[in-house]
This record gives structure tokens, sequence and C-alpha cells, in this order.
């Protein structure tokens, strides 16, 4: 159970305006609850996985979800971070000096926070259509390729 008292901002309403997937809403709630006072997190997608019930699958859709959003931030392999603006902390003044020393475009109070999300969001969506393309016409050019081989072979008698 966290013992953090401070964050630096509710925002309940604009969490709501965004739309996630209800399993990344999940994932913030966990991972909010088990942060530490500046919102660092030490947990890897199979534990968080096991503590919401989520496939790895779902996992990694919930957290990319919350990136994509700009409320959480993966360092590195099993270590997150809560945006300043969501994470609890110990003071006010903890948090005043947070949110204070954080980049700008990350902020959440930003008039086109939301729409910000949704352009990240179908960029992502393009990009992905365009790694399907591009994997769908590697797998054509490779089938085209092993049935010219098949019909270059003759069987000599």
């Amino acid at each position: 159970m966290s013992t953090l008292k401070w964050s630096a901002t509710n925002a309940d309403g604009l969490l709501a305006d965004l739309d996630l997937p209800p399993a990344a809403y999940r994932a913030l709630l966990k991972l909010r609850g088990r942060s530490e006072p500046g919102g660092r997190i030490a947990m890897d997608q199979a534990t968080l996985g096991d503590l919401l019930g989520l496939s790895r699958p779902s996992v990694n859709a919930a957290l990319r979800s919350l990136e994509l959003a700009k409320l959480v931030k993966k360092v590195r392999n099993g270590v997150y971070q809560i945006n300043p603006m969501l994470a609890g902390y110990t003071c006010p003044e903890d948090a005043e000096a947070a949110v204070r020393a954080m980049p700008t475009a990350d902020r959440l109070d930003s008039k086109n926070y939301v729409a910000s999300y949704h352009t990240a969001v179908a960029a992502y969506q393009d990009q992905l259509t365009e790694q399907r393309k591009k994997r769908a016409a590697v797998a054509a050019a490779k089938k085209a390729a092993a049935g010219k081989r098949r019909g270059a072979l003759h069987a000599v008698g």
C-alpha cells in the first residue's frame, strides 16, 4: 500500500477524455498504487500482467497506450516512470518542483493534450499498417520466388 499523499493535479476528467482501452486504465491505476514517491515503478510486464490478470500482449498494448498518452514512460526493462503530474509525492513542494522541472511537451495541462494523444495513436496505427504491408510484400515475394524455382526444376530421366 502506498503512503503517498500528494499529487500535482487531479487529472481524472482529462484521463476520461482520452478514451484509453480499459486495460490501460487498470494498468495506470495499478502502477500508480505501486509507485515510489516521484512516480518510479520497478515492475516487469509479467508481474503487471499477473496483478491484473492480463496476458502479455494485453499488458504490452496497455503500456503502449499509456506511453502514447505520455502518462507512463518506459525507463528500461522493468522500470517505468509515471508522468510527474500524476505521480504521488510525500509533500506538495516535491510535487510542485517535479512539475516545474518536467518538459513542457509532457505536461497534461496543454490545451492540445487530448488531440495530441489521438494524433499519436493515429500515427502509431499508420506505422503498424505500413509494417503489415511490408511483411505481406516480403511474404508474397518469397512465395513468388519459390514458385519460380519449382517451375524451373524438371525431372531428369
